[in-house]
């Protein structure tokens, strides 16, 4: 079984919906690191030396490849990716290998089979 890693970039009131959202789509869990920043084509906006853009979180998903480009577009979907700019990203990265998904392993296998 090949997975991909699909990462996600969001504000924080999204989140939760973005989870929830990957989780109907097929994700078996979900990994948020809270608190990161970034900026895209325009720099935020500061006062008094402090920046005035929103928290951000990072969602990461490890999910099965033929279930990823359904929940990548389920993802941006819900997260109105697409609507305007600064919303959120979310990408998509090849695994190589990973230890500790048994268990994900077993529970996919017969939906992907029966998906193929």
């Amino acid at each position: 079984m090949h997975f991909k890693l699909i990462v996600v970039f969001v504000e924080d009131e999204k989140t939760d919906a973005i989870v929830d959202a990957a989780r109907e789509a097929g994700a078996t869990g979900a990994t948020v690191v809270n608190n990161a920043r970034g900026e895209g084509l325009n720099k935020q906006k500061s006062f008094l030396g402090l920046t005035l853009d929103t928290q951000r979180d990072v969602i990461l998903l490890l999910v099965e490849e033929h279930q990823c480009r359904r929940i990548l577009e389920v993802i941006g979907h819900v997260g109105e990716f697409d609507e305007q700019p600064g919303t959120g990203i979310a990408v998509q990265i090849d695994i190589e290998d990973a230890v500790g998904v048994k268990h994900q392993i077993e529970k996919l296998s017969p939906a992907v089979e029966e998906a193929l």
